[in-house]
């Protein structure tokens, strides 16, 4: 079923819902991604859960206008499209930058958040931040967006990636607005501090789903109350790569909540 909400700021909110069962699963796309990039989800995870695919405001299908893409706004998003559908046991998934999202989401929802995993969002958290690294990381993008987008992607595969999979995340994610992608993205690289503070306030019990082709401190997150999960031979983009595998571990991880 397709559907829309109206977010807080009046923009329209398009999403996907389908499946019965509880908790819901509530599925929050990355950066410059959309909610399609759940579709080896929704089929499988929807035959034991109501599932709910979303896409953010300036993302897939949602609408545009928006004064500022900022986490806060973006978590917004994702409560008035749970509201629209009246859940009140859910898990909020987000795979990147939708695991800040969640954080965010989760504030707005107390009490109806069973659990918040991340895919991929953080490999390390407390580490001393360096806004100068961050301002130079964004500056590529202002000078060539296209082309710093295609090689930031094709680098979150690993060497035995599906070639035709990464090529065709890579051009999606290159075709993103930029006057909407460079601020979300500054947004979201600057937000590992309130992150940990929104892990502190929520209380919630939660996982990290992270691929093997780069390192993860799990140390550094379990000091925040994140558990890892970690996935074999697949890159950023594991829901896609390995949907089988990917479900496999995000149906244990629900069960955890319970």
């Amino acid at each position: 079923m397709q559907d829309s909400a109206t977010a807080p700021d009046g923009i329209t909110i398009r999403f996907d819902a389908g499946g019965a069962g509880a908790p819901a699963i509530v599925f929050v796309h990355g950066w410059s991604c959309d909610r399609s990039y759940w579709r080896g989800q929704v089929g499988p995870v929807g035959e034991r859960h109501r599932v709910v695919a979303v896409d953010l405001a300036g993302h897939g299908d949602s609408g545009t206008g928006r004064a500022a893409w900022t986490m806060a706004a973006f978590g917004g998003d994702v409560a008035a499209v749970v509201d629209r559908l009246r859940l009140d046991d859910v898990v909020l998934v987000g795979h990147s930058m939708g695991g800040d999202v969640i954080l965010e989401t989760a504030i707005e929802l107390e009490g109806r958040v069973r659990g918040l995993v991340w895919v991929d969002t953080y490999r390390s958290l407390g580490a001393p931040i360096n806004p100068e690294e961050d301002e130079a990381f964004i500056a590529g993008f202002r000078r060539d967006f296209t082309g710093e987008v295609l090689q930031l992607v094709r680098g979150f595969f690993p060497p035995a990636a599906d070639a035709d999979l990464a090529e065709w995340v890579a051009a999606d994610m290159a075709a993103a607005p930029p006057e909407i992608a460079l601020e979300a993205l500054r947004n979201a690289i600057a937000n590992e501090g309130p992150a940990i503070e929104r892990l502190a306030q929520l209380g919630l019990p939660a996982v990290a789903i992270n691929p093997d082709y780069r390192p993860t401190d799990a140390d550094s997150l379990r000091r925040h109350g994140v558990e890892t999960v970690i996935l074999r031979g697949v890159g950023h983009f594991s829901m896609l790569e390995d949907p089988l595998q990917f479900n496999a571990a995000l149906e244990a991880v629900v069960a955890s909540f319970a």
